[in-house]
């Protein structure tokens, strides 16, 4: 049974480290201890759009010049140990990461609920760690089944309970400020790779030998300091106790209809025509991001060719094996420029949507997204660099802004009783978009070669079209979402008892937490440097490597 501290709050002595009921916060505690944690999460899984870096090293492995191997198949490829792995065998992983990810989130957002964020973060762990080292395993054995199976399958469900543990509790602690707490944690799953994939350069340098790229041994070191982060954050979440709001601060009278001060339960949230028409907003805006983000750096510099590197008017196809090479580190600064744009977006855009509210935001990213995808070809004829590079890094932005706001559009929606469930359904737009934006880009790319387009700005001239046209379809969705009807929320009773079930409702509401009492106190500090200087040291890199695409 649980007992009562001298602060209110229920706790149970008898219950495990990874309990709810010993993670609700008690009296004086500062919410702003809790997004560093999210933080600590996701800057760890983040790394997942950094894995490529290992590509281009594992698929030279073994010195290999078996005439056999030039006809090997995938499923060859996952168990041959006498043949290096070709590029595309290893990208699988990638779309494994993001499949695993939705598929994952959906299944097990409502046990996330019942449990709470820690245990949630505790097992998020354990599967990205662990499957890590099971892919560090496959490498040391060369098996391509293992890495799948390892960083794929484990490392994808580690993924997807990751990346919403904190959702549901950033927006209880943060009723007030809804997308700039969902903004400044999911930023961090942005931002993995800007630590991440430098950290695994220097890595694989220092482990490099004849025997190997070092790639096995730059697994299990990455994994232990992802461990020790991870666990971290998950042992630095608190959720509020039941009734909490921050001191001073009261619900405002609805000034929009969108918003609401009422629960959907889980169960029926995917019957709503409102869950499926933003579960379409999410997928589209994805869809032609993602699709910008594959063809980022060949788009560079199959548009610009010679003019990087001083040689203007000089075509791609013209260009020697050293001009090549030296337009491909000027387009590795643009990706890299991209991913700045893409977690600042993040932040940003769920910080506006306080302000314009959810819906204005998405209309925002379709109308800017439809007009910049449209001028692009245009940009790329006159030969406009910066104003090229900023509309896609606009763009970019947007795509990060996306996944940040949403999290607050479905509060906004459905409530925030079981919210980190209900986004954990959504992400499965993630999963589709992975899938169709690649290989949208892809085949539109590879039937303008067959048709004997040249490589340059008409290359992607259709393909720029028809993700403006993905687009204008999510602008239409987002146009129609309207306020839930009265008889998809529940009840007053029915809220009451869910809480009560939780062991936190024994607590009443106290304005001893957040800003008001504390603020960024020293403990609040050395969190926020814990998780800060990585991210700073990740940006200077980014940064570095970027400066070269203007010279």
């Amino acid at each position: 049974m649980a007992v009562t501290s001298s602060s209110g709050v229920g706790t149970s002595p008898a219950g495990g480290l990874l309990d709810r009921e010993r993670i609700i916060a008690k009296a004086g505690f500062n919410r702003w201890l809790v997004p560093p944690a999210a933080l600590a999460i996701h800057l760890c899984i983040g790394m997942a759009y950094g894995f490529s870096v290992f590509w281009l090293p594992l698929s030279k492995a073994l010195p290999v010049t078996d005439p056999s191997c030039a006809s090997l198949t995938l499923m060859d490829a996952l168990f041959t140990t006498s043949c290096n792995w070709r590029v595309a065998d290893l990208g699988w992983i990638y779309t494994l990461f993001f499949v695993l990810l939705g598929c994952s989130a959906a299944l097990w957002g409502g046990w996330l609920e019942r449990v709470g964020p820690r245990k949630a973060g505790f097992v998020s762990a354990l599967c990205w760690c662990g499957g890590i080292l099971v892919a560090s395993i496959g490498v040391m054995t060369h098996q391509l089944w293992l890495m799948w199976l390892g960083a794929g399958v484990i490392g994808g469900v580690g993924l997807g309970l990751g990346y919403i543990s904190p959702v549901s509790t950033l927006i209880k602690w943060f009723p007030d400020r809804r997308g700039m707490a969902t903004g400044m944690a999911i930023m961090g799953f942005g931002g993995g790779a800007m630590i991440g994939a430098p950290l695994a350069n220097l890595l694989m340098g220092v482990f490099k030998s004849e025997a190997g790229p070092g790639v096995w041994q730059t697994f299990m070191v990455m994994a232990a300091i992802y461990f020790v982060f991870m666990m971290g954050g998950a042992f630095g979440y608190r959720i509020p106790p039941a009734g909490w709001r921050p001191e001073g601060w009261t619900p405002p009278a609805a000034k929009s209809s969108m918003i609401t001060h009422r629960h959907v339960h889980l169960r029926n949230a995917h019957k709503t025509p409102q869950f499926w028409l933003i579960w379409a907003v999410l997928c589209l805006n994805v869809s032609a991001g993602i699709g910008v983000i594959g063809m980022a750096s060949p788009m560079l510099q199959e548009i610009f060719a010679g003019s990087l590197i001083g040689q203007p008017g000089v075509a791609f196809a013209q260009l020697d094996p050293a001009g090549k090479a030296q337009i491909a580190a000027i387009a590795a600064g643009f990706t890299g420029l991209l991913s700045l744009f893409n977690i600042g977006g993040r932040f940003f855009w769920a910080s506006m949507s306080d302000k314009l509210g959810r819906k204005n935001t998405y209309f925002c990213f379709f109308i800017l997204g439809i007009i910049l995808y449209a001028l692009a070809p245009t940009l790329a004829l006159m030969g406009s660099k910066a104003l090229f590079v900023l509309a896609f890094g606009i763009i970019l932005s947007m795509y990060g802004g996306g996944f940040a706001t949403v999290p607050a559009y479905l509060a906004d929606i459905f409530g925030t009783q079981f919210v980190g469930a209900i986004h954990g359904r959504l992400l499965t737009a993630w999963s589709t978009a992975g899938i169709v934006g690649p290989v949208v880009v892809n085949y539109i790319r590879e039937a303008q070669i067959a048709a004997g387009v040249a490589p340059g700005p008409a290359l992607y001239t259709s393909t720029m079209y028809i993700l403006a046209g993905m687009l204008a379809l999510g602008l239409i969705c987002n146009a129609l979402v309207r306020p839930l009807p009265e008889k998809w929320y529940m009840s007053d009773e029915e809220v009451a008892a869910l809480q009560a079930k939780s062991a936190a409702a024994n607590a009443g509401p106290t304005g001893s937490f957040g800003i008001g009492k504390g603020g960024l106190d020293a403990k609040a500090a050395l969190a926020w440097l814990a998780v800060g200087i990585p991210l700073v040291w990740g940006v200077w890199v980014t940064l570095k490597s970027s400066f070269v695409l203007f010279g």
